[in-house]
């Protein structure tokens, strides 16, 4: 069990688990799952409902999280100009393609969906599940931004998303490290990440990754569709769609100012 960790440590980690699961689930399950104390874990989370960021069903007791943390990272979004400034591109990328068009942030050695656009009609419609947090071992975003890692650091990335524990995923999940190392050398040669049945069944993706004007990437661009529309020619196709459009991203992103005031934090420290 996990004893030292500060309530402040626990109560972010109990939010986290809440967004990515995006289920109810038990104390029980919550307390495990982080190793964490159930009488602590209660504490935390009868202290999260009263202030409103987690709610507890009567009837099963049950936690699910609020809308509290999602409207506060809209509000975060719309003042960050993120919407508005790059919907735009994602929407004229769907025309294009005629796929489903996603856009996800980098920050904290994750990368969270913040947009996206529809490009299909009718029965074409891509019915993919959305990933709040991407698993980065087994999704085309998570592996071109992987790719661009050193090695050590990717692979340690990607056994924190859950390489080598599979299960839970797509039907062709990849599930070793020799693999997986593989599949990012091939990554990086093409300069766009693909998956095909490896985070969910019968779905795919081709994905770039946007690297703001200093070289640091900001987030990954990607063109979700079924598995059976995504042969070698199409995957083709859309890889250098996906790599003009990071490009075109990489242009408009309104977060680049903080990325340049990172870098020159990063470069006072030294």
């Amino acid at each position: 069990m996990k004893v030292v960790n500060s309530l402040i440590e626990n109560c972010f980690a109990i939010l986290e688990l809440l967004a990515t699961e995006a289920v109810s689930m038990r104390l029980s399950d919550i307390a495990d799952r982080l190793q964490l104390q159930r009488s602590g874990a209660h504490r935390v989370l009868s202290t999260l409902v009263k202030l409103g960021w987690v709610e507890q069903d009567d009837a099963t007791d049950f936690y699910r999280l609020s809308l509290k943390l999602p409207a506060i990272g809209y509000r975060f979004m719309q003042a960050a100009s993120l919407p508005g400034v790059l919907q735009p591109v994602l929407d004229k990328i769907a025309r294009e393609t005629r796929e489903l068009v996603r856009l996800a942030a980098l920050a904290s050695n994750n990368l969270t969906t913040i947009a996206h656009a529809q490009g299909a009609q009718g029965g074409l419609i891509c019915r993919s599940r959305t990933f709040p947090v991407l698993p980065l071992h087994v999704s085309a975003s998570g592996k071109v931004w992987l790719a661009s890692l050193p090695r050590e650091i990717a692979l340690k990335r990607a056994l924190d998303s859950g390489l080598g524990r599979p299960g839970k995923c797509g039907p062709q999940e990849i599930k070793t490290v020799n693999d997986f190392i593989s599949e990012l050398d091939r990554t990086a040669m093409r300069g766009y990440g693909v998956a095909l049945e490896e985070a969910e069944e019968a779905i795919g993706a081709v994905a770039a990754t946007v690297v703001s004007a200093s070289g640091r990437a900001v987030g990954t661009l990607a063109i979700v569709a079924p598995a059976f529309r995504l042969n070698q020619n199409r995957q083709a196709e859309l890889g250098e769609q996906v790599k003009a459009g990071a490009a075109e991203l990489a242009l408009l992103w309104p977060l680049r100012s903080v990325a340049s005031l990172d870098a020159a934090d990063d470069d006072a420290a030294a």
